[in-house]
C-alpha cells in the first residue's frame, strides 16, 4: 500500500506489491539503485526499529534505498512508514516484500519463531539477509536456513553483533597469539529468566493481525502475554535467557574459541521452571557443552558467577575465558562488548596472528552482499550458536544429558530428543 493512502486510512488490508523501478530512486548527485543496494524492512518494532533508524540515516547520506517497510502490528508500521520516508511502501505481509524485484535485500527482525522460515523463503527469492539473533528455534530449521542459504548464494548476517565489536576483536587477537596459552573452560554468566506472564485469552486488537504474528506456530487465542517482547519467555516461540542473550554472548564464545564448525558432543543441562504464569522457560539455569578436538568446555550459567565490573560498562552478562596460563574477561557480548585493559593495550608482535577487523556488522554484511565472501556472522556460524541454545533447552526439558554428533548435527541415542529436533509448523507458513 502507498504509504499516503496508508497514513490517511490506516486501512486493514494491504495492495498487492508496487514495484518501484530502480531508476526513480535516483537523484541528481546520487547513484541509482543499480548502484546502491535497496532494502525491505521485515518487523519494526523493537530492535527493527532501531535496524530501520539506522539505515534512514544511511539512505540520507545516499548510501542505500529503503524501498518498503513491514509489520503485522499497524501502530508499529505507521511509525515506521514516517521513519523511512514516502518512497517507503508499507506492507503487512511479508511476502508481498519478498516478491518485489527492486528489493535486493532485507532485514528480518520479527519474533524468534519467524526467523527460520522468513530467511529459507528470503534466500529462495534472491534476497540477501540480516536477520536477528537467534538464528532458529530448531534444529531443523537451521539446516533449512544454511541449505537455502548455500543454494542460492545468499550473504546472510545473523545480527549477533559483538563479534564486529572493537573489544571482541581485541579479544580475539589476545586469545589467537597465546597470550592465556590453551583454554580449557569458558564460563558464561547471565541473570535469570522471568517468571509470570499471567493473562487472560482477549479480543485480538484491530491494528494487529494474530494469525502473521503467530505464523509458523500452532493456532491458539490472542493472548498480550505473548507479546510484544515477551515470546521470548516460551520455549516454543523464544527460550529465555539462554536463546536471547545466549545468542550473543557464546556467540562470542564460538568465535574466540574457532568453534563454529566444530559443536559439543554432549550437553547436560539443569535448572528450575516457573512454577506460575504461563511462560515456560527456564527461570535459573546451567548447561555444560563439552567439546573434543580441542577439549574444552563451555558453561552457560544463569545467574552464574559474576566477576567485578571492569572498567567500561556493567557486568550484567558476559563470558570468562580460563586458559593455563591466565584468563580473561568479556563483557556483553551484544552491541555493548568490551574487555580488560591488557587485551586492548596488546599489540600484536612481529609474525604475530593478524585477526579480520568488521568494519561495522552491517559494513561487514554489505560487502558480503557485493563480493560474495562469508560475512563474519554468517548463517552457519548464527546456527552453530542457536544450535547450543536449542540443544540446552531440550536436555533441561528431558532433565538428562544428550549426545550430540557436530558433523551430522544429529542428536544420537535418544530417540524422544531427536523428535524435538524439529516440530510441525502452521499452513501456509512452514519450510
Amino acid at each position: 500500500m502507498k504509504r499516503r493512502e496508508f497514513l490517511t486510512t490506516a486501512a486493514a488490508a494491504v495492495s498487492l506489491p508496487y514495484l518501484i523501478p530502480g531508476r526513480a530512486l535516483a537523484q541528481p548527485g546520487n547513484p541509482g539503485a543499480g548502484e546502491r543496494l535497496t532494502f525491505g524492512h521485515v518487523g519494526v518494532g523493537g530492535m527493527g526499529g532501531y535496524h530501520l533508524g539506522d539505515m534512514k540515516g544511511r539512505a540520507n547520506r545516499g548510501e542505500v534505498n529503503i524501498a518498503a517497510v513491514c509489520d503485522v502490528d499497524e501502530k508499529r508500521l505507521a511509525g515506521a512508514s514516517r521513519t523511512a520516508g514516502p518512497q517507503a511502501d508499507v506492507y503487512r505481509d511479508y511476502r508481498y516484500v519478498l516478491q518485489r524485484k527492486d528489493i535486493d535485500a532485507v532485514v528480518i527482525a520479527t519474533p524468534d519463531h519467524w526467523h527460520g522460515v522468513q530467511t529459507v523463503h528470503a534466500c529462495e527469492c534472491g534476497k540477501h539477509v540480516y536477520v536477528e539473533k537467534p538464528a532458529c528455534c530448531t534444529i531443523e530449521e537451521g539446516k533449512a536456513m544454511v541449505a537455502a542459504a548455500q543454494k542460492n548464494k545468499i550473504a546472510v548476517q545473523v545480527g549477533s553483533q559483538g563479534r564486529s565489536t572493537p573489544d571482541c576483536h581485541a579479544a580475539i587477537t589476545y586469545l589467537r597469539n597465546g597470550m592465556l596459552g590453551k583454554i580449557s573452560k569458558v564460563t558464561c554468566w547471565h541473570y535469570p529468566s522471568p517468571a509470570g506472564g499471567e493473562q487472560p485469552d482477549s479480543p485480538c486488537p484491530p491494528e494487529l493481525d494474530w494469525d502473521l504474528w503467530l505464523g509458523p506456530l500452532r493456532s491458539r487465542p490472542h493472548n498480550t502475554a505473548y507479546y510484544h517482547g515477551a515470546f521470548r519467555w516460551f520455549l516454543e516461540s523464544g527460550g529465555g535467557q539462554i536463546r536471547d542473550r545466549g545468542a550473543h554472548v557464546m556467540s562470542c564464545a564460538l568465535y574466540l574459541m574457532g568453534a563454529d564448525q566444530k559443536g559439543p558432543v554432549s550437553i547436560e543441562a539443569k535448572g528450575t521452571a516457573p512454577t506460575k504464569g504461563q511462560y515456560d522457560s527456564a527461570v535459573q539455569m546451567e548447561v555444560v557443552y563439552t567439546f573434543k578436538d580441542p577439549d574444552w568446555t563451555l558453561v552457560w550459567a544463569q545467574p552464574g558467577d559474576k566477576p567485578p565490573k571492569g572498567d567500561q560498562g556493567h557486568n550484567d552478562y558476559g563470558a570468562i575465558y580460563h586458559g593455563e596460563k591466565d584468563k580473561l574477561i568479556l563483557y556483553g557480548g551484544d552491541g555493548g562488548t568490551w574487555t580488560e585493559k591488557k587485551a586492548r593495550d596488546f599489540k600484536v608482535p612481529e609474525g604475530g596472528i593478524q585477526v579480520y577487523k568488521s568494519p561495522g556488522h552491517k559494513e561487514d554484511w554489505f560487502a558480503g552482499i557485493k563480493t560474495g565472501r562469508k560475512t563474519i556472522m554468517n548463517i552457519e556460524a548464527g546456527v552453530a550458536t542457536a544450535n547450543l541454545t536449542v540443544l540446552g533447552n531440550i536436555s533441561f526439558t528431558l532433565k538428562r544429558k544428550i549426545e550430540w554428533d557436530p558433523v551430522k548435527q544429529e542428536i544420537v541415542g535418544d530417540e524422544q530428543a531427536r523428535r524435538m529436533m524439529s516440530r510441525p509448523q502452521r499452513f501456509p507458513y512452514y519450510l
